[in-house]
């Protein structure tokens, strides 16, 4: 048995069938012979650095490429060679979520690839990032478990759907505080009912970090805040005697922005017309039903226009700010056409505020 059998029986499968590890070779392969310049079948660690510091490395993941350097480097030799090289893709974490890429895969856009007809090493894998890790939508969706756990301790309220916890008591948008400003935005933290919290939650995890991977997670959180503070500045203008608690302004933000990706990257995206078509029935949907409950149920408590102010929001904001993967001409008027009109319509509420205080009261 050659070295070579020796280092292949040595990888462990990693849950892969044989049609899709022979998948990952090639991709695999058609990297390293591409960074092979001199075909000796070997990288050579300093070269690689090189490619790495001009970022040269554009179709290679650039946590594989970095930890390229530190761990595949087996035997000391200063080079890498192929089954190094493979080994080290199995046991990378950024292959180690292959179910979560292949979601992240049918509901983000992939990188349009440089070169056309090159066959890639995963070639939405490119355009995802693990550094900085996508943490954003995380922390928001566990300081909301955590306001929801102390108000459901402090009050003994195991539904969680009082609204006078300490933490709902100072953080909801409160109409008679308005003054408080902070309350604008730290209403997103506080939910009234477990499955408030719960659809919220699932939302951001499921699609606000997808989206985190793609584009970063300070693009995802702007459009996230520019939906709460949407949704509340909307229920105070058109519904101002309105208590408002929940992430759902954020949450629609994140949905319309991502509506508005699959129609910025509808050339990239797979399944975009199932997407928009799923994305757009829920969110008429939720809103219709909203909207016919306010009507119909004086009692109902439901804040349509929070979801609708944070729908808008996220729409206007997701083009301007998510990653445009493949620019057209168009879309660039387009992008400054809808900043604009989401700054002006909130400096517009913003002003109305303090031009006639006598509509809040």
């Amino acid at each position: 048995m050659d070295r070579c059998e020796q280092h292949v029986q040595a990888i462990p499968l990693h849950r892969l069938n044989t049609r899709e590890e022979n998948q990952r070779r090639q991709h695999l392969r058609h990297v390293f012979e591409k960074y092979d310049a001199d075909s000796d079948g070997y990288l050579n660690i300093v070269e690689m650095k090189h490619l790495i510091h001009e970022k040269k490395c554009a179709d290679m993941p650039k946590d594989l490429a970095l930890h390229l350097l530190k761990l595949s480097d087996t035997n000391n030799d200063g080079r890498v060679d192929f089954e190094e090289f493979y080994k080290l893709s199995l046991e990378h974490p950024y292959f180690l979520c292959e179910m979560y890429i292949k979601y992240c895969k049918a509901v983000v856009p992939k990188r349009n690839n440089a070169e056309e007809g090159d066959v890639l090493d995963g070639e939405y894998e490119q355009s995802m990032k693990l550094w900085p890790p996508p943490l954003m939508m995380i922390i928001f969706s566990i300081m909301e478990i955590i306001f929801f756990v102390i108000d459901i301790v402090k009050t003994q309220d195991q539904n969680g759907t009082s609204t006078s916890g300490p933490m709902a008591t100072l953080f909801i948008y409160n109409p008679h505080l308005r003054h408080e400003v902070w309350r604008f935005l730290t209403y997103m933290f506080v939910h009234i009912g477990f499955m408030h919290l719960v659809m919220n939650l699932l939302v951001q995890i499921f699609l606000g970090v997808a989206l985190e991977l793609v584009h970063c997670w300070w693009r995802v959180a702007l459009v996230y805040l520019a939906g709460v503070v949407a949704g509340s500045m909307g229920t105070s203008l058109f519904t101002p005697r309105v208590f408002l608690a929940g992430a759902s302004g954020g949450v629609y933000a994140l949905i319309t922005a991502h509506i508005a990706t699959i129609i910025m990257n509808w050339k990239q995206m797979e399944y975009a017309i199932v997407q928009l078509f799923v994305f757009l029935v829920f969110c008429v949907t939720d809103l219709g039903v909203s909207i016919y409950n306010s009507i119909n149920d004086p009692f109902d408590k439901v804040g349509y226009i929070a979801h609708a102010s944070g729908a808008l929001a996220g729409f206007l904001v997701g083009i301007g700010v998510l990653r445009n993967l493949k620019v057209e001409s168009w879309e660039r008027k387009l992008w400054w056409c809808a900043v604009s009109i989401y700054f002006v319509v909130m400096i517009a509420g913003i002003m109305y505020h303090f031009l006639d205080p006598s509509h809040f009261y």
